[in-house]
């Protein structure tokens, strides 16, 4: 039987996560056979992508993006898009376009379980995912057709101080090397000026900030009150942007607050956790010491800035959020949540429906047995084991995105086999996951 070659395919890349993944995985995809180009849209995209025979400048207005874009995947002949976040405007307006012409859009984030994995789907992520139209039961249906199972969580992770540094150098290429694209609009509030100061504090006051988050969740831990966790989320972060009710984080950190003074016992606190990558520019400290004194709940509103999430989660009654993927961590313990925008987890099983002030005073808990099934899609679906920063991170996910991406299906519609059909990379590549994570637990327990 002679082997088939599949056609060669031509990928367009847009803007990438900082750093270097973007980069490797296009050069990972000309191994395969495939075309790359790259579009960059500011001096930092340029650093990150050393081929300049496939590098396409755009200096342009933003105004004018959707003629170019057009444009390019004609005269490019793409087949695919690749890209970071769909909600930046010009992501949007090339996944409009790509809709237009009949391409595949491939969309990368950060991982829905997060910190282990990223997430990698196809035509949109988050409140654009197609899990958003996805019931337990229909997944329940498709795990029991796939025969597959469950992966084991990576043997290492562990990228915070890179994903910082490679936020700092990126936004300095932005603010001194970018006399090539004077249109460049940065996708957030502020500029790249502002951005990269943000960047290179957080980086310097680390330590500083490690040590005050110690003493917060200790006094927390080793306090003799019951508390709520509010699971906080970057203000500019496109999940909160997109897909919240909430205009800025102090009207939702004002809609907690109330929510509790009206509900919870007396003796009840409420801790809001920071993201790891709060950057202060939005006063959140000051504004819940204010929300605190005018709500009479001095003494029971405590602030905890970024580190890991476990300790508190482990003694938490409940936990709060807008749609942060922190949420599933809790649904994990099975504590009860409150959600209040769209994310791939609020399904009626397993977030509460209650009004704040009555989930404060008796929250419910989540279904286990349709979280546990949902966690099990995820993981064979969109998880995909390793991460965009960390040079280790990086080799394990592209040992394994590479198939998902060249695959005819994508991750959901590839849990529908059909008789007849090869067995699809997807299992291929969970498969060669679970091999490598039993012989790391096997070579170190």
């Amino acid at each position: 039987m002679t082997r088939q070659i599949p056609p060669q395919r031509t990928f367009l890349f847009l803007q990438g996560p900082h750093g270097p993944f973007f980069q490797m995985l296009g050069r990972a995809l000309c191994d395969a056979g495939n075309r790359v180009w790259r579009v960059g849209f500011n001096a930092g995209d340029r650093a990150f992508w050393p081929d300049a025979d496939s590098y396409v400048p755009y200096s342009g207005r933003l105004t004018d993006w959707s003629k170019t874009i057009d444009r390019l995947l004609r005269d490019l002949s793409i087949t695919d898009i690749a890209l970071y976040g769909d909600t930046r405007p010009i992501h949007a307006e090339a996944i409009a376009a790509a809709r237009r012409h009949g391409i595949r859009i491939h969309v990368f984030e950060e991982g829905y379980m997060r910190p282990y994995w990223v997430t990698y789907e196809r035509d949109g992520a988050n409140g654009h995912s197609r899990l958003m139209n996805m019931s337990v039961p229909d997944m329940k249906t498709a795990l029991a057709r796939s025969g597959m199972d469950t992966p084991m969580p990576p043997a290492h992770w562990g990228d915070m101080r890179q994903h910082m540094f490679y936020g700092a150098l990126y936004h300095w290429f932005v603010m001194f090397r970018n006399h090539r694209y004077r249109n460049f609009q940065p996708h957030r509030a502020l500029n790249v000026r502002q951005e990269f100061r943000l960047h290179l504090r957080r980086l310097l006051l680390l330590p500083l900030h490690a040590a005050e988050r110690r003493i917060a969740t200790t006094r927390i831990r080793r306090g003799s009150f019951p508390y709520h966790l509010v699971l906080l989320q970057l203000e500019h972060d496109s999940s909160f942007q997109a897909h919240s009710p909430f205009a800025d984080m102090p009207a939702f950190l004002n809609e907690i607050v109330t929510g509790f003074s009206r509900g919870a016992p007396r003796h009840h606190h409420l801790v809001f956790k920071a993201h790891p990558l709060e950057d202060d520019r939005a006063p959140l400290r000051r504004t819940l010491r204010q929300l605190a004194r005018a709500h009479g709940l001095q003494g029971r509103v405590h602030f905890v800035r970024g580190g890991k999430l476990a300790p508190l989660l482990d003694g938490a009654r409940s936990a709060v959020t807008v749609n942060s993927t922190a949420g599933q961590q809790a649904l994990w313990r099975g504590l009860p949540l409150k959600v209040f925008g769209q994310a791939v987890y609020a399904k009626p099983e397993l977030v509460s429906r209650q009004a704040l002030p009555e989930f404060f005073a008796s929250p419910k808990r989540p279904d286990m047995d349709a979280y546990r099934t949902f966690r099990q899609f995820l993981l064979q679906t969109s998880q995909v084991p390793g991460g965009y920063y960390s040079l280790g991170g990086r080799r394990q996910l592209l040992r394994q995105v590479l198939d998902l991406m060249l695959a005819e299906q994508g991750p959901y519609a590839a849990m529908r086999p059909q008789a007849g059909t090869p067995e699809h990379p997807l299992r291929l590549v969970r498969q060669a996951n679970r091999r490598e994570s039993l012989a790391f637990h096997e070579n170190t327990g």
